[in-house]
């Protein structure tokens, strides 16, 4: 049973033996990154960067399920990219917009 497993995901047309394994396998990466980046302060994070990451999250997984074969390791990677860039955009935001900034007063001349 378990050799058979092992032999359909080999023999897949997104498996091991194709680049529709291995590029999302290593996008994994980009993900991890970004959850490492959880404890960056918040005035560290780029929105350029989280934009870019949430928007392709968000475009991949829609396109991961309309191709054939459904490759669904490149929809869970996008699916994750997607969430760790929306909740480091919301950080960023929360950070920028919405938290209470005490100025501290100028020096007198």
């Amino acid at each position: 049973m378990a050799a058979s497993k092992i032999q359909a995901l080999w023999n897949h047309p997104a498996g091991p033996k194709t680049i529709h394994f291995w590029a999302p396998t290593f996008k994994w990466g980009i993900s991890i990154a970004n959850v490492a980046d959880f404890s960056k302060p918040p005035e560290k994070i780029s929105y350029p960067q989280q934009v870019a990451v949430a928007c392709t999250g968000l475009i991949w997984s829609r396109y991961s399920t309309v191709i054939t074969p459904k490759n669904w390791n490149l929809f869970s990677v996008n699916v994750a990219m997607a969430g760790t860039g929306l909740y480091q955009l919301a950080r960023k935001t929360r950070h920028d917009y919405f938290s209470e900034v005490q100025e501290v007063p100028a020096k007198e001349r």
